[in-house]
């Protein structure tokens, strides 16, 4: 169950179609688990105070506007929570929450215990 704030920063982002998340039946739609825990922890440090909501959304759609621009709109390898995971992994580095390099050797190790 969402908070209001949790509700407002989900639905925040619906104002236009390329700025939201991916719905199914009016609900957020997450086809892969690491989606979901992306999407939470965004909303969690936020909701920590670690940064403003407004700062990751814009950072969000100046990632997709980067993909944009670096690749056909009909690209397959489109992928909206790569951009979420791309704008999380910035303002989570921007803001303090981890290093930059501290957030590489975290991603390795996990990707190394996936093998």
């Amino acid at each position: 169950m969402f908070t209001q704030f949790e509700h407002f920063a989900a639905t925040s982002l619906m104002g236009s179609p390329e700025e939201a998340p991916p719905r199914q039946d009016g609900h957020l739609h997450f086809d892969r688990d690491w989606e979901k825990m992306a999407f939470g922890v965004a909303i969690a440090l936020s909701k920590q105070g670690h940064f403003e909501w407004e700062a990751f959304r814009q950072t969000l759609i100046e990632t997709i506007n980067e993909w944009e621009t670096t690749h056909s709109l009909d690209d397959p390898e489109w992928d909206y929570y790569h951009c979420w995971l791309t704008a999380l992994e910035k303002v989570a580095v921007e803001s303090g929450v981890i290093a930059a390099g501290e957030l590489e050797a975290q991603m390795t190790q996990l990707l190394d215990c996936k093998k």
